[in-house]
């Protein structure tokens, strides 16, 4: 049987997903009710879909936009997606279970990265 090895990740003064629930997501040590935005070094509270303001401000400081879109997956608004990528800022839709896991992977490999999460399932 070969030897596996596990790494421990760490993200130094990085803000990492640490969890999310019924309305909720973990970041650090903070706990974020409802529709959220997440980087490196700063979370708070997401306007959702009709605001692209929030992603934009971040333009220069990260390359990809992660877009949690709640328990499924669906599309974001044509608008919204187009002026982020008309500022340079590449955009990928998933789910937002997945976007809390492909976050803290780019994350951990240093990537310029953010998310904008749509909670789970309402409290």
């Amino acid at each position: 049987m070969p030897d596996i090895r596990m790494t421990e990740i760490t993200y130094g003064q990085a803000l990492a997903i640490e969890g999310y629930g019924p309305g909720f997501f973990r970041v650090g040590t903070h706990v974020l009710r409802g529709a959220c935005f997440v980087t490196p070094w700063d979370a708070g509270i997401w306007g959702g879909m009709d605001d692209s303001t929030t992603p934009l401000s971040l333009l220069g400081r990260i390359d990809v936009l992660l877009v949690g879109t709640g328990a499924e997956i669906a599309h974001v608004p044509v608008a919204f997606r187009d002026a982020l990528e008309t500022a340079g800022i590449g955009v990928e839709v998933m789910n937002s279970p997945a976007a809390c896991r492909t976050y803290n992977v780019l994350l951990g490999e240093g990537r310029r990265v953010a998310a904008c999460l749509l909670p789970v399932e309402k409290p």
